[in-house]
């Protein structure tokens, strides 16, 4: 047994718990990627789970929307069926519900791609992450397979590191709120043009003094939109997770504080607990989604009809 095995294994359940719980739901470590490309320009492109997650996100998003989308309009048929159904009713919702009451009807058909996408998008990130789908994989591979979780030279051992959920990682919400920021300029400079765009940030004939503080103001505004997107999403996706994680660890803590009895005895509460938490996240799934969506097309919306 090497020294950091040793190490854990003297470790305490409550001191494991923390490092447990931050290793499910973060990223996994750069130095141990999934596979590793040397690094360009001095940045790592090395891929790593939540870049194999995004990865297959897009595949999905692929295989359930753009393809059956492409097929319908190549076809002769007048009305959508079956799958087509769903994903009109959900194009229609988006397009009428929530781009057009924000960015107005002569600009509805030029932003509703764009929303659209982030709703599809951010859907089946946090959809897959509420998916077992690495730990099932890494049962398999300890108990049926008898693979000790120390072998590093295993394949499903490397992919077990870090959590599954790609919109839980600030990196990627981040990336997503710069489409929204830079979305939010061009929307602007294509209604009023670029000059009148940036004119456009603070109100008009107010006093001289007054803007000394309002555009500072404005211009931080301008910064904390996206800023708000990306906290909000990454930190709503990851903080399910972490309740979960730490309502299940409650039963290995009683266990060794007070016996196994105890810990079994706190599994009829946790459990439960537990399971109502991941019905809830299912709601957050998509509430998440919905709102990153909506206040795309409001920030988009605000950069068009401005001071309305």
């Amino acid at each position: 047994m090497s020294a950091v095995e040793t190490g854990h294994a003297s470790q305490s359940v409550m001191e494991q718990v923390g490092p447990n719980i931050i290793h499910h739901v973060s990223n996994s470590d750069i130095s141990h990627p999934l596979y590793h490309i040397p690094p360009l320009f001095g940045i790592d492109f090395s891929v790593t789970k939540h870049v194999l997650m995004l990865w297959i996100v897009a595949l999905l998003v692929g295989i359930a929307v753009i393809i059956p989308i492409r097929k319908f309009l190549s076809s002769n048929k007048t009305a959508p069926s079956g799958w087509m159904n769903g994903i009109e009713a959900i194009v229609q919702f988006i397009r009428d519900s929530i781009v057009k009451p924000n960015v107005g009807p002569k600009w509805v058909m030029t932003w509703t791609p764009l929303v659209l996408t982030f709703f599809f998008f951010i859907l089946f990130a946090n959809g897959i992450g509420m998916i077992p789908i690495f730990d099932v994989l890494g049962a398999f591979n300890r108990f049926a397979l008898d693979v000790p979780a120390s072998d590093s030279h295993n394949m499903i051992n490397n992919i077990l590191h870090g959590g599954v959920t790609a919109t839980g990682n600030f990196n990627v919400t981040a990336g997503l709120a710069t489409i929204t920021f830079f979305s939010i300029m061009v929307a602007g400079t294509m209604a009023h043009g670029f000059i009148n765009h940036w004119k456009n940030l603070a109100p008009h004939g107010l006093a001289w003094p007054v803007y000394i503080i309002l555009i500072p103001i404005e211009l931080m505004g301008l910064f904390v939109k996206p800023f708000a997107l990306t906290m909000r999403l990454a930190a709503n996706m990851t903080g399910g997770h972490i309740a979960l994680l730490a309502l299940l660890s409650l039963m290995a803590i009683f266990g060794e504080m007070f016996g196994a009895g105890a810990g079994i005895g706190v599994s009829v509460i946790a459990v439960p607990m537990a399971a109502g938490i991941a019905g809830l996240e299912i709601i957050v799934v998509l509430v998440q989604a919905y709102v990153f969506t909506l206040l795309t097309a409001v920030f988009v919306g605000m950069a068009i009809h401005v001071h309305h």
